[in-house]
């Protein structure tokens, strides 16, 4: 692999950053100490920055020459409501929180590349390194953009990386198009009529109700749209009833959809609320039916994607770049592909043989109680994020205008 020998020499420093920031871990909208980490650390290397966009965000700003051309470079920085079951040294402090998802080792990749960037400008233009607050759930994106991220900062495309747990650490994997699906929740309630169990005739149940739509949910997916196009629909909540000689009053059913493109969104939204009431219609009732759209589609632009691929394959080899499978999980990164060309990439966080004495016994996968961030990847990722910035400063045009 060609890492670059001056982020090697530093890593060890990099990393205590990496475990404070895991041992202190934030949720979304409230990671002050970790911003205030980044801000610190970003302003004793030299670098001006930015806060407060989306509450809690960091934009550290390293221009050089005269160019006007500029890069934007994302980590992510909250953490997850969970419990960590690692006892080891750098484990969580705090009850309920956990960084199950890599995000301190992300912001710790581009806090490397940035140290490197203060001392090494190897490049005419401008690099943003955007320090994002609440990926989790929170839109942080989302918001960012909202209070003027690409006004500020204008820039000619935007870059993300995702560690990706179960690949040998030293491999990369990128696609173009889609990568991530769209993430969205739905909440059904049905208004029956309660009545004593043993003379249902007296009511209307609206538990037949639920089963009937659990079942023609499943039709939209096999049925209206087309089998090449992915979709999920999962209803994971039913929540009915009190007692077991009492029909109840109301149903309601909670889920989520999953969809790669919004045209094959707008047709599942559709068909779901048709199908909700039109089946309680059918059965005397009626219905309140919410559809809410979370993150959109993570979509990776053609031409920037090709130019990311080169970037990894001159770091750890042709070889070691793989294609990256699309996943059903959803990245808020999407709002920025949205706005600006990019590329959404994975570096490999290996198999969990990396954790230290005291992880739980659980897998090291993500959102999983027993996760750490593979330390090893910090020189690599922020070799990737220093050599792609330089590479596109190279570039005659914008990875995104025909050469």
């Amino acid at each position: 692999m060609n890492i670059i020998d001056s982020i090697v020499t530093q890593a060890p420093a990099i990393t205590a950053i990496r475990r404070e920031i895991h041992a202190h871990p934030e949720l979304c909208f409230e990671e002050t100490h970790t911003a205030d980490l980044v801000a610190r650390k970003l302003t004793e290397w030299g670098i001006p920055i930015h806060r407060g966009l989306g509450t809690t965000g960091v934009v550290g700003i390293v221009k050089n020459g005269t160019s006007k051309r500029a890069i934007g470079l994302r980590a992510d920085m909250d953490a997850l409501p969970m419990q960590e079951f690692n006892t080891f040294g750098h484990g969580s402090k705090i009850a309920g929180k956990m960084h199950a998802c890599g995000h301190d080792g992300h912001t710790a990749m581009l806090l490397a590349a940035a140290q490197h960037f203060a001392r090494n400008r190897n490049f005419d233009g401008t690099v943003y390194l955007i320090f994002q607050p609440a990926e989790e759930g929170g839109g942080g994106a989302r918001e960012m953009i909202k209070e003027g991220l690409f006004e500020r900062f204008p820039m000619d495309a935007v870059f993300g990386l995702h560690n990706w747990p179960g690949f040998a650490v030293g491999q990369f994997a990128v696609s173009s198009g889609p990568v991530m699906a769209s993430s969205n929740e739905f909440k059904i309630t049905i208004h029956g009529r309660g009545a004593h169990a043993a003379a249902p005739h007296n009511g209307l149940d609206p538990v037949p109700v639920a089963c009937q739509m659990v079942q023609a949910f499943q039709t939209i997916i096999s049925r209206n749209k087309k089998p090449i196009d992915a979709g999920v629909i999962s209803v994971t909540m039913i929540h009915a009833g009190e007692a077991t000689n009492v029909i109840p009053d109301h149903c309601e059913l909670q889920g989520t959809v999953r969809t790669f493109t919004i045209e094959v969104l707008d047709l599942i939204e559709q068909r779901m609320r048709e199908m909700a009431e039109h089946t309680s219609a059918a059965f005397g009732m009626k219905c309140d039916f919410s559809f809410v759209r979370n993150y959109p589609p993570t979509t990776n632009a053609v031409a920037e994607t090709d130019f990311a691929r080169k970037v990894m394959q001159s770091i750890v080899g042709a070889d070691n770049v793989l294609v990256q499978e699309p996943t059903m999980g959803a990245e808020d990164f999407s709002y920025m592909l949205m706005a600006k060309p990019g590329c959404y990439g994975f570096i490999a966080n290996g198999e969990g043989a990396h954790r230290e004495a005291g992880h739980g016994e659980g897998p090291c996968m993500l959102h999983n109680p027993s996760y750490d961030f593979n330390d090893e990847l910090i020189p690599l990722g922020a070799t990737y994020w220093v050599r792609l910035a330089e590479a596109w400063f190279q570039e005659p045009t914008q990875a995104g205008v025909s050469r």
